[in-house]
């Protein structure tokens, strides 16, 4: 087991766009953290700095406090799962999962002991002599996770291992990874685009964009707290509600109508443009005249609950005179109106955030 830290760590492929800028991270011992954001923003990079198999241009990159820049990455005791299982076709489960002791030339015994112990914690005792043309996608996930379990490396890494499974092996494979972790106690770093993913997994979660970490903590505060609006629009599924506002003395303007907000927040956001934050589930349907005025564009049912997707309308006197994105409710599938209807939400004013228009920073009562 090992601490992992990231000290202004950057690569710079060109000085206008740097893969990662100046990565400032620190990953305790038995920890699991996941790297988070959309494509191009810098995790799986920044997780191949980690490995060695990319170079740290700025900064510092430590495992148990020692430096590993310029350690090549066969010994920085990491092992690494890719997304593409990277089995060997023509060897058994057992000689895939023995290879890499072989090549350390480790005694028998010990490796031996080593693959039975991992096909167990696996659940792979049946498929030691099989090839994986002979497994499923899940048992070969297994498999790539169990050659990096064999090595009992101070840190695991993953980079999207699970991309190439189906819907229903995913959610069931990312619990047991999860589970695994937990009682193997390696320090792991996780990369994922999939921040349903990222929250069901991580003990603490990162979530970047073009390069720069904009916030790392545990999940309920990224989904309940999030430093920024970008947190807010890309964690939870669905994501925040992000609509334009104007602040006024009595609350902030939506669509055409003032929603109510606690006096600590309006104090602290003055006057002005800000971006308005609401999850969906803190938007309620409100009855004829008490609340902010919407058009129904969609209905997706799922059978426990209903989402509506919603604009909400304009009028010659509402002060932002922008288009609005959809919002977003989540609703008693019972309770939804039908596509096309005219509705009224009610906001939740303990609920709402309230981001800086232009930085889109999160304002905070003092």
């Amino acid at each position: 087991m090992a601490t992992v830290t990231f000290r202004g760590a950057s690569r710079i492929y060109s000085q206008a766009a740097k893969a990662v800028n100046r990565l400032d991270m620190e990953i305790g011992d038995g920890e699991l953290v996941v790297l988070v954001g959309p494509s191009g923003c810098g995790k799986t990079t920044s997780l191949r700095m980690l490995a060695g198999l990319e170079s740290v241009d700025e900064g510092d990159i430590l495992i148990d406090d020692r430096s590993v820049v310029g350690v090549s990455p066969q010994h920085r005791d990491i092992a690494m799962v890719f997304q593409d299982f990277a089995l060997y076709p023509h060897m058994t489960v057992a000689q895939n999962l023995s290879f890499a002791l072989e090549i350390a030339k480790l005694n028998k015994a010990e490796i031996k002991k080593r693959v039975v112990e991992a096909a167990r914690t696996l659940r792979l005792e049946d498929c030691l002599e099989r090839k994986p043309a002979q497994l499923s996608g899940g048992q070969c996930q297994r498999v790539a996770m169990g050659r990096a379990i064999v090595r009992q490396p101070r840190v695991f890494l993953m980079d999207e291992p699970l991309s190439n499974l189906d819907a229903k092996l995913r959610v069931a494979t990312r619990s047991e990874i999860a589970a695994l972790q937990r009682r193997l106690s390696v320090t792991t770093v996780y990369v994922t685009h999939d921040q349903v993913e990222a929250m069901t997994m991580g003990d603490r979660v990162a979530v970047l964009k073009d390069g720069v970490l904009q916030q790392v903590d545990v999940p309920s505060v990224l989904y309940d707290a999030p430093a920024n609006a970008f947190v807010a629009g890309f964690v939870g599924s669905p994501s925040m509600n992000l609509v334009d506002g104007i602040i006024g003395s009595d609350g902030v303007t939506v669509g055409s109508t003032v929603v109510q907000l606690p006096r600590e927040l309006r104090e602290a956001a003055g006057t002005g443009r800000v971006t308005v934050g609401v999850r969906p589930e803190s938007v309620t349907l409100a009855g004829h005249g008490a609340g902010v005025p919407a058009i129904v564009n969609i209905v997706e049912e799922l059978g426990a609950e209903a989402f509506i997707y919603a604009r909400l309308e304009h009028t010659a006197a509402d002060p932002t005179g922008v288009e609005t994105p959809d919002v977003v409710v989540r609703v008693n599938p019972k309770t939804a109106p039908p596509s096309g209807s005219r509705i009224e939400l009610h906001i939740k004013k303990e609920s709402v955030l309230l981001f800086d228009a232009d930085s889109g920073t999160r304002i905070v009562p003092e």
